[in-house]
């Protein structure tokens, strides 16, 4: 399949995001979500109406992630990073992506910069970039999932 980089074409509010997450939502998608306050850690199920407001968040599997990120009066911006090819709820962003996935290098448990370390026992994390094969420049990095441990 062909790379696809798409964003919303508007600003969700909270039940239509809600919408959007269950329509991609597979068996295998992660999810995380960064509050003012603290952040979620990953986790397997999806975020509840009551977990808003959110700054910013995530659902990623092995074929693609979608980002969501708060703007104003309740609404939220997304961007579709996926390697399955076009998706129709999105705004194509450029036609000459290449992808390339690497190991995730995450941080030790001991890592004080969050205040609860993340579980990714059973989970194999991994980075997959999104390079602009005109200009060979790294434009967005997505989470992705490898085989699980």
């Amino acid at each position: 399949m062909k790379p696809f980089v798409g964003v919303g074409k508007e600003f969700l509010s909270v039940s239509q995001l809600l919408e959007l997450i269950a329509k991609l939502a597979t068996e295998s998608s992660y999810y995380f979500w960064r509050l003012t306050h603290k952040v979620s850690g990953i986790k397997q199920q999806p975020p509840l109406e009551t977990d808003f407001p959110m700054l910013e968040g995530q659902m990623f599997n092995a074929e693609y992630e979608l980002r969501w990120k708060y703007k104003s009066n309740g609404r939220y911006d997304v961007l579709f990073l996926s390697i399955r090819g076009e998706n129709s709820d999105f705004a194509i962003v450029g036609d000459t992506w290449q992808t390339q996935d690497r190991n995730a290098h995450l941080y030790s448990p001991t890592e004080t910069r969050f205040p609860k370390s993340f579980n990714t026992v059973n989970l194999d994390l991994k980075q997959r970039y999104f390079i602009d094969s005109k200009t060979a420049t790294v434009h967005f990095v997505a989470l992705t999932v490898g085989n699980q441990k």
